[in-house]
């Protein structure tokens, strides 16, 4: 499937794939890519199952990663390009690295959600497969509202007007697949996809959130790249580029220079 992009940019900045996270889409990297990476072309995908690409199934993630190939090749990219990625989308950039070292130059991992708990992961699915909607935006903005920091929440009117439509049902929906969202939870309690050809490889740690295993993932991802492994942290909660714009931007600025 060719993906719906969202390019941020000027059209001969060299590229950076970015991939959203579960239930998002790609153009929450809007400021992210102004503030870290102006001179760059950001091609930010909404995943299959998400946003305004197709929602067909399957949702697993090597047909994530056959769109992402599809979606490159369909964009003129042949040369190794740099990935960024958060929560579901670290896992799918790690994934490329791990299947299709020849593409990626370099990779940011944002609070990547890899080899998480089992319970966890079966507790959000289940939760995405019951999602049901809200009755008007202003409770789909208030339900958004809860559990981000007073220094994210100015994003939260555009996230809702982008990602929030009103159905033939009269309900407020997100622009994402409850089941697509639920195989993604499903895929996330898998073991982390470990590269055998090193990558440089920057892991942002959301340091209020417990996504990122240091057994799980860090562990083993240092015993096969070694000092090709970077991992910082910041002290926010999941949705980094929301919570610390400033420094999550000086991070991905800084390893992809």
């Amino acid at each position: 499937m060719r993906l719906n992009v969202h390019a941020f940019g000027p059209e001969d900045g060299e590229p950076v794939l970015a991939l959203h996270g579960v239930t998002g889409h790609g153009r929450r990297y809007v400021h992210l890519a102004a503030a870290a990476l102006p001179d760059r072309r950001v091609l930010a995908v909404d995943l299959r199952g998400h946003g305004r690409s197709g929602w067909d199934p399957p949702w697993d993630v090597a047909t994530h990663l056959a769109d992402l190939h599809g979606t490159l090749d369909a964009e003129g990219v042949t040369a190794p390009v740099d990935v960024l990625g958060h929560s579901f989308g670290g896992l799918l950039g790690l994934g490329l690295v791990a299947t299709a070292p020849e593409r990626v130059r370099r990779a940011v991992l944002l609070d990547p959600a890899i080899a998480l708990p089992v319970a966890i992961c079966r507790q959000r699915a289940e939760a995405a497969a019951a999602t049901a909607g809200w009755a008007s935006m202003e409770d789909a903005l208030a339900a958004r509202r809860e559990g981000i920091a007073e220094s994210g929440q100015g994003f939260l009117e555009e996230e809702v007007a982008e990602h929030v439509e009103e159905r033939a049902d009269g309900r407020f929906w997100s622009r994402f697949s409850p089941p697509a969202a639920a195989v993604a939870w499903s895929e996330m309690s898998r073991p982390a996809p470990i590269p055998v050809t090193p990558r440089p490889i920057l892991v942002v740690r959301a340091l209020r959130d417990d996504y990122v295993q240091d057994a799980a993932l860090l562990a083993p991802l240092e015993r096969a790249i070694g000092s090709d492994l970077e991992v910082v942290g910041i002290d926010v909660q999941h949705i980094l580029y929301w919570e610390a714009l400033d420094e999550t931007a000086e991070e991905v600025r800084r390893f992809l220079s």
